[in-house]
């Protein structure tokens, strides 16, 4: 194992070290030993970037389960590199953030072991190259998820959202699986860099169309793509810390992971890039349109983190799409930069101003914004780093937002004004919903700014505000200075970190040699856009109560989380119904289930297989056997037709002791003993419960005739013996009695080869069957005791309601 093995699996392993610290050290606050592993590991990426840089990659094989393909193996290229030092290096200051948000009174151990958990699980997916093993550690990122969310458990909204997000990214996790095996069947491999070598037999087949359904609906719903966005504003009832790790570089991002990581794999194929794209512009548009009516200011960074996904993800598919339709490498030079460039910005702005939001919230009680107003001079830090952030959410310059937002407009003009022939009537609606999205994203930056900061203090916050301590101020100044940095000196990045990322995803060899600058000339269709972004949007803004009453038509049973919610409680409701009519309660009822599908598999299996019967080696069949065969028959009419009882038992007791005459008779006299012991014992244990049984008279008089009883008891009657007869006529490999014969007594110094078998050639399958037979003994005597200490409660109750 090297070093980044071990690196992926250090905060697994760190979580458990903490709980150790956690018995014996008390007074300091646990996030002080957290602090160190991210910081180790980012310190750690960080050298990676020049061997990355020279167009090198990292391919480190550790076998796993090689038998069924599923290995360690950690591919580490621009992509790669560029997410795990996000998901460690906001991880870092989300830890050094929590110090100062979450108290000791907290349940601190419980939260730091669930988000080492999800930082492991968030590395493993965005740096291992086997998709099985990505698929294992993707689900992980669920369950950790679902954890962090339903932290504060007392909290109906909290178990909600959580719930929520886990029914819907597995969902989509379970699907992506499916489009994992249809690659692996297409390419011969589980190797993502392999199956980029072998994409071209993945397109212009229909298993290939289905991989790419399959493995979108896997990112689509992980990174909160329109119509699956719902769980994502749910999910902002975790604690800030978690809000501002999910939503800036981890969780919501390992869908753009995806579908960057598998572009190359299906780039060719027109499914996937338009897909992408329209999705893509969909989700931007709605998810900016809803966040400007939010109040709760989690809720309006929630939607915004929606439209900013479909962004980045529409970028993807022009990246995609430039390739499909062979346009110039303009579009997809700027496409595909802006996306890798977007993700970095998006991280610095959004994960600052969750940080920023919880400050607000822990200072004042309160995130409302209609309770919040005037704090620009009560806590004038917290202002500026909000109103650098907004504004480079909002695409103004000279942030770091403004430069990506830029080459995303420059991207939509480009991809409009090209000749595809399948957008000659619509090319116009790229730029049009990319403006529209824009505009409605100033919206609810701006908001923000004005209603929370400027105006007049309400005085409605159930705490008095201040200004926040240094330990909560120093992660949202270390991204808003990010924030400024990256947007002054923009190219500090190109060359090290967003190159080798965008040739990742095209799969290019030669450098791009990427410029990003802020001033493109007065011919640049983008800047016009801007233009009109800012000037719509600011007198959008001003005269918000004119028009603000479009939001009322949106009714709340016409939402998708209506149909989310409504959707539960049906399948629950039903599902129920289903349950009590299966679950009847009665042993007769469940195998009747278990008998049926087995007469139903073994009839399949014997239809396509055929029987190919050979009945010429059979034993012949002497007087004795034909006796005895009528002597079970008589004892299990008799068990039917009978009303006693004690007459079922005996002739069930018959039926046991006449197989043992048959056992006899094969030349099998310790299974005989065996038989005749067993059934003594169980025609004893049945007398026994003979005494506990209701009374004759409770039991119905008569006895009805069930079709389906009588059809499956034939059925499992006539399947066992047509797949003994056909066993034993189509045998494959020798028999291995002789073995035994041959060498029961050398090998294993004993005459008698029934013991032989199971004490030595079988004997770890005999221990293991005592082992069974020792814990259904103690479950036994544990259910006795439980009933026994019952018994003694009652009594002392009615013993002390008699003194009383």
């Amino acid at each position: 194992m090297t070093f980044i093995h071990f690196a992926i699996i250090l905060p697994l392993i760190a979580a458990f070290l903490i709980a150790i610290i956690n018995k014996y050290v008390k007074g300091i606050h646990l996030g002080w030993f957290v602090l160190p592993i991210p910081f180790i590991i980012v310190s750690y990426l960080f050298t990676l970037i020049p061997t990355i840089r020279n167009g090198e990659t990292l391919l480190l094989n550790l076998n796993f389960m090689p038998r069924i393909g599923m290995n360690f193996d950690v591919y580490i290229d621009g992509l790669g590199l560029l997410f795990a030092i996000l998901i460690s290096g906001i991880g870092t200051l989300v830890v050094l953030y929590s110090i100062g948000y979450l108290s000791n009174k907290e349940k601190l151990l419980n939260f730091y072991i669930y988000l080492l958990m999800f930082m492991t699980a968030m590395l493993g997916v965005v740096l291992l190259d086997n998709v099985l093993m990505l698929y294992l550690f993707w689900e992980l990122t669920s369950i950790s998820s679902f954890l962090l969310i339903a932290f504060w458990t007392t909290k109906e909204r909290s178990t909600y959202g959580a719930q929520k997000s886990m029914i819907i990214t597995m969902f989509g996790g379970f699907m992506m699986l499916g489009g994992f095996i249809l690659l692996s069947n297409l390419t011969g491999t589980f190797s993502i860099r392999e199956m980029i070598i072998a994409s071209d037999s993945v397109v212009g087949v229909g298993a290939g169309t289905l991989a790419v359904v399959l493995v979108l609906l896997g990112a689509f719903t992980k990174s909160a793509q329109f119509p699956f966005y719902v769980w994502l504003p749910d999910a902002m009832e975790a604690p800030t810390p978690v809000s501002a790790y999910l939503h800036s570089a981890t969780m919501v991002k390992a869908g753009l992971y995806l579908v960057a990581r598998f572009t190359p794999v299906f780039m060719l194929s027109t499914t996937w890039v338009w897909t992408i794209l329209i999705v893509g512009l969909i989700t931007l548009c709605w998810a900016s349109f809803n966040a400007f009516i939010k109040d709760d200011l989690k809720a309006v960074l929630a939607f915004s983190t929606v439209s900013q996904l479909g962004l980045i993800m529409s970028l993807l598919g022009i990246s995609g799409l430039a390739i499909v339709r062979g346009a110039n490498e303009q579009i997809f030079t700027v496409a595909v930069v802006a996306a890798v460039f977007h993700i970095i910005n998006h991280a610095t702005f959004k994960g600052a101003l969750f940080m920023v939001t919880g400050i607000i919230d822990h200072q004042t009680g309160t995130r409302s914004i209609k309770k919040l107003g005037g704090l620009m001079t009560i806590m004038p830090i917290t202002f500026t780093m909000t109103l650098i952030t907004s504004l480079s959410m909002a695409g103004i310059p000279p942030f770091n937002g403004f430069l990506s937002k830029e080459m995303f407009l420059e991207a939509m003009f480009e991809i409009s004004n090209s000749n595809f022939s399948s957008l000659a009537s619509v090319g116009f609606l790229f730029p049009l919903l990319a403006i529209l999205g824009s505009i409605f994203t100033l919206l609810y930056s701006v908001k923000i700014v004005m209603q929370v900061f400027l105006g007049e203090d309400k005085k409605e916050t159930p705490k008095q505000p201040k200004e926040a301590s240094a330990l909560l101020l120093i992660s949202p100044a270390i991204l808003s200075f990010l924030v400024v940095l990256f947007g002054l000196v923009p190219n500090l990045l190109t060359k090290s970190i967003i190159d080798p990322a965008a040739m990742s995803i095209i799969n290019a060899v030669e450098p791009l040699n990427t410029k990003i600058s802020h001033w493109h000339g007065f011919d640049s269709p983008a800047l016009w856009a801007t233009v009109v972004i800012i000037l719509v949007g600011a007198t959008l803004y001003y005269f918000r109560d004119t028009w603000i009453f479009i939001y009322k038509y949106i009714r709340s049973n016409y939402t998708i989380n209506y149909l989310y919610d409504q959707g539960l409680n049906y399948s629950t409701i039903y599902s129920n119904r289903f349950t009590k009519m299966v679950m009847t309660g009665f042993l007769r009822t469940y195998m009747v289930y278990i008998f049926g599908f087995l007469v139903v598999l073994g009839l399949i299996t014997i239809i396509k297989t055929g029987l190919n019967l050979d009945l010429s080696n059979l034993a012949p069949i002497g007087i004795q056997d034909m006796i005895l065969v009528g002597v079970i028959l008589t004892a299990l009419l008799i068990i039917m037709i009978t009303k006693s009882r004690m007459v079922s038992i005996i002739m069930l007791g018959a039926v046991g002791f006449s197989m043992a005459l048959f056992f006899v008779f094969f030349r099998a006299p310790d299974l005989a003993l065996t038989q005749l012991a067993i059934e003594t014992v169980t025609t004893t244990l049945f007398l026994v419960c003979f005494y506990h049984l209701p009374k004759q008279s409770k039991l119905p008089e008569h006895r009805k005739f069930k079709l389906t009883n009588f059809v499956v008891a034939v059925g499992v009657g006539a399947v066992s013996i047509l797949i003994g007869l056909s066993a034993f006529s189509n045998r494959l490999f020798e028999s291995i009695s002789q073995y035994h014969v041959d060498h029961v007594y050398d090998l294993a110094a004993g005459k008698n080869m029934v013991n032989v078998i199971l004490v030595d050639f079988r004997g770890y399958d005999t221990v293991f069957e005592t082992l069974v037979f020792g814990i259904a003994g103690i479950g036994i005597y544990i259910l006795m005791r439980l009933s026994i200490n019952r018994k003694d409660d009652k009594n002392e109750e009615r013993a002390e309601e008699s003194r009383l």
